[in-house]
């Protein structure tokens, strides 16, 4: 079962990148977005910062970098539950900025689980040196839909 709910999560993720489910946004957020390394419950990403995120100064927008975290959170707890999920609580807070065409890592974990809710910490980290850029931390209540379900809807 643990390698159906990381599949079925990857294939998710796949899929949003390649703009088959979400919403035009969601792909333009994780555009370019690696998969290093997963396992149930927790996954390591390696992302260069497209332009298309960009604010007016050159850096990486808040909002499409806490897009990023919510998504990533979403499929990280995925892996973990095997359901899908809805954020009830979401806070990031931000250390550093990041320019355009930086190279971060991001590091999605699942930290709790409470039955229906699961909590995830999200961070972002600058590649080489490990300075922190973004945490987020989000709380997610899981139902019994299956992605399937939710992508047709």
């Amino acid at each position: 079962m643990e390698n159906d709910s990381l599949q079925t999560s990857l294939a998710w993720l796949r899929d949003i990148l390649q703009g088959k489910i979400g919403h035009g946004f969601d792909t333009r957020v994780l555009q370019g977005l690696r998969v290093i390394h997963v396992e149930k419950g927790f996954m390591r990403f390696d992302f260069v910062v497209p332009k298309s995120v960009s604010d007016i100064d050159g850096n990486w927008n808040v909002g499409a970098l806490a897009s990023l975290v919510d998504l990533l959170g979403a499929v990280t707890i995925f892996s973990f539950a095997n359901r899908v999920v809805t954020s009830v609580d979401f806070s990031v807070s931000y250390y550093s900025t990041a320019k355009i065409q930086e190279h971060v890592e991001i590091e999605s974990k699942v930290s709790a689980n409470k039955g229906n809710l699961v909590h995830v910490v999200v961070e972002v980290k600058r590649k080489g040196n490990g300075e922190v850029i973004a945490v987020g931390k989000l709380w997610m209540a899981s139902n019994k839909l299956s992605v399937a379900q939710v992508s047709n809807l």
